[in-house]
């Protein structure tokens, strides 16, 4: 970033495809519409842009672009208050090709209903038990840039995080 800042275009290019599948990722599993987890991916994007000139290492840039997002998602809360994760249908990833073909239909149905399971269960963590969880696992981030991100204390967010694991392994676990 701080060669960007500096005027090297491609050092975004660089940042760009570095960050852009996680951020994604990240924006979509929060919005309840695709387009607006676009939009929200975006406008990220576009404040890293016109906030070359002003940036300052005071963070990982990681750090800095999740609170973008961050604020920008909570924004999107707010003017929305359903809290609502957006439908991944058709997000699935590739199965690997089962044994036999007759094993592939039944391993990827399989799968569909476990991505479902889990985005259903995502979607009934509180928001802040979400967010937490979503940046642990999208970015791989420290439990102090996500509370930095967050704007709590980290013992703030590894409760949340906690929380969060805990609610989704009792459901699993429930689950047949």
């Amino acid at each position: 970033m701080l060669m960007y800042r500096d005027g090297d275009a491609n050092a975004f290019d660089l940042l760009y495809a570095r960050h852009k599948g996680a951020l994604f990722r990240y924006c979509l599993r929060h919005c309840r519409q695709r387009s607006v987890a676009e939009e929200t991916f975006q406008d990220v994007w576009m404040r890293v842009i016109g906030a070359r000139e002003r940036y300052e290492a005071r963070a990982k840039f990681t750090t800095w672009l999740y609170r973008i997002a961050h604020n920008r998602v909570i924004d999107g809360y707010r003017s929305d208050n359903s809290g609502r994760i957006q439908s991944l249908d058709g997000d699935e990833p590739e199965v690997e090709p089962a044994a036999s073909p007759l094993d592939e239909p039944r391993r990827r149905a399989s799968s569909q209903q476990q991505a479902a399971q889990l985005r259903a269960l995502l979607a009934a963590l509180p928001a802040e038990q979400r967010d937490v969880f979503l940046l642990h696992e999208e970015t791989g981030l420290s439990l102090e840039a996500i509370a930095e991100i967050s704007g709590v204390g980290r013992e703030t967010a590894k409760s949340r995080l906690r929380y969060a694991l805990s609610k989704l392994r009792a459901a699993l676990k429930d689950e047949p």
